[in-house]
């Protein structure tokens, strides 16, 4: 599935920044293009589903709430 986002993109010194303006990520790159490719990289990274290499435990602690 594709999903359309909208970046901002600017220079810093010899870097370009893209900056993803929907979900907080951004990224660089030497170009522009590549600022993009490499912010596209890091969206799909970010939606990619976890993969646990450990089963979870489940656990239950207490927490004391309230005045003194």
């Amino acid at each position: 599935m594709k999903q359309a986002f909208t970046a901002s993109v600017w220079q810093e010194d010899n870097w370009f920044v893209a900056q993803c303006l929907e979900v907080d990520i951004a990224s660089q790159g030497e170009t522009e293009a590549e600022a993009l490719s490499n912010l596209s990289e890091a969206l799909s990274l970010h939606f990619e589903p976890p993969i646990a290499t450990i089963v979870p435990q489940i656990k239950t602690f207490e927490v004391e709430i309230g005045a003194a």
